[in-house]
């Protein structure tokens, strides 16, 4: 099929599979008229373009949410409202990146007469095809690492978490238990299947943030609240690893984009998720750090500072409710990753033709030319390389060694105020 240009063939693209997606799910799925049946669908089926809204905000900040105010503390007030802004920009065109990779990569296997109707593309998977098996070995192995610390971390957060409510049980008995409790995410099937999920994510930590806004402006200035970051590269540099973490999180962007109806427009869903998490982390993590200043640098759970109340116990336990989703989007791509080892489908390698074919896509009304995005990408990648894996992998270690040091390894009360 020729078109009348690169952008006319991808809205048509993008029409057309939206028929397509539509149509199979009218032979396949063919609706049940019970009550049951209804529900289900309205609660469990999410394959439109505000269900990957909802997944992708629900899926960008979680416990770091909670530990971003301590960025602050590491940072200052102008390099943390800075980065924040920074970051989500990077991330936004990195998203942009691989939903072009993505849409190329499927438009390529269908026009050869590949079918996904059962098969859920995956990011290691779009780089085989467009790359070569070497990079789909490097993106495999990257994703299904830090996929994995995601889910412990998320894990672990939740020891944490309610460990503020309920201190029967330190923080490690409590990983256990919340690890057994997410198990039960083996049971769902892809990404269309959280709607129901993504949508208590979002609530979860819109009150969340909403809660640590108000309360600690309410509460006022702790006495003798100091400001004095930053004040050491390794503090300014972790500060600046973690706010990357927050923004730069794509290991689970393609099987999200995969489970829409229309693909195509999943890089406008991810903006407007960004800006939407502007409005909950930035004035949090600003009303926090003033009212509680450099003691976040001793506290990174900004929950555990605020007074108790009934108001902070509901936000711990919608942060636990948020930490099971956010674990559930963690380790559904490692699922899917394992379905495949066992040989599930069949893969095929493709070279990259990319200089002799049309793109799907045409670059983006700021970037006229093919010059400037590759100029674009270069900077992200070196300014990761250099900052983000360089300084703040630096600053991290050096931070993980001490903290080694003060509280040992998997501590059964990790920054508790008496530890056993």
């Amino acid at each position: 099929m020729k078109m009348g240009s690169e952008g006319r063939l991808s809205e048509s693209y993008g029409e057309i599979e939206e028929l397509h997606e539509r149509l199979k799910c009218a032979r396949t799925n063919i609706p049940d008229p019970t009550v049951k049946g209804r529900l289900n669908i309205l609660l469990f089926q999410g394959p439109s373009i505000y269900d990957a809204w909802f997944s992708a905000t629900s899926n960008q900040v979680a416990q770091v949410l909670l530990t971003l105010p301590t960025s602050f503390a590491q940072l200052g007030y102008a390099s943390g409202v800075a980065l924040q802004l920074f970051y989500g920009i990077v991330g936004c065109w990195a998203c942009y990146m691989i939903s072009w990779l993505y849409i190329e990569y499927r438009t390529r296997m269908e026009r050869e007469g590949h079918s996904f109707k059962t098969h859920v593309i995956q990011w290691f998977e779009v780089l085989d095809g467009l790359l070569g098996k070497k990079w789909k070995y490097v993106g495999l192995a990257f994703n299904c690492v830090y996929l994995l610390f995601a889910a412990i971390t998320q894990l672990i957060a939740c020891g944490s978490n309610i460990y503020l409510v309920n201190d029967g049980l330190n923080k490690r008995e409590w990983t256990y238990i919340f690890g057994a409790c997410c198990l039960v995410t083996i049971w769902i099937p892809s990404f269309r299947n959280y709607r129901l999920w993504s949508v208590f994510g979002l609530i979860t930590i819109t009150y969340t943030s909403w809660y640590m806004t108000v309360s600690a402006l309410v509460y006022g200035q702790a006495p003798g609240a100091t400001h004095d970051g930053p004040n050491s590269l390794v503090l300014y540099f972790t500060g600046a690893t973690n706010i990357l973490y927050t923004f730069g999180s794509h290991a689970a962007t393609v099987e999200i984009m995969h489970a829409m109806y229309r693909p195509v427009k999943f890089k406008y869903v991810y903006l407007f998720a960004t800006l939407y998490i502007f409005t909950l982390t930035i004035p949090s993590s600003m009303a926090i750090y003033w009212s509680f200043g450099d003691a976040l640098l001793e506290n990174s759970n900004a929950l555990s500072l605020l007074p108790k109340s009934t108001a902070r116990d509901v936000a711990v336990l919608l942060m636990i409710i948020h930490q099971f989703v956010t674990v559930g989007f963690a380790v559904t791509p490692l699922y899917f990753v394992w379905e495949k080892i066992l040989g599930v489908h069949q893969e095929n390698n493709m070279l990259l033709r990319a200089s002799c074919r049309p793109s799907v896509e045409k670059p983006p009304f700021f970037l006229p030319s093919w010059t400037g995005v590759y100029v674009v990408n270069t900077f992200v990648i070196w300014w990761m390389v250099a900052v983000g894996i360089g300084f703040g992998g630096w600053a991290s270690i050096t931070t993980f060694i001490k903290q080694i040091w003060d509280f040992g390894v998997f501590n059964a009360c990790y920054q508790c105020l008496q530890t056993s």
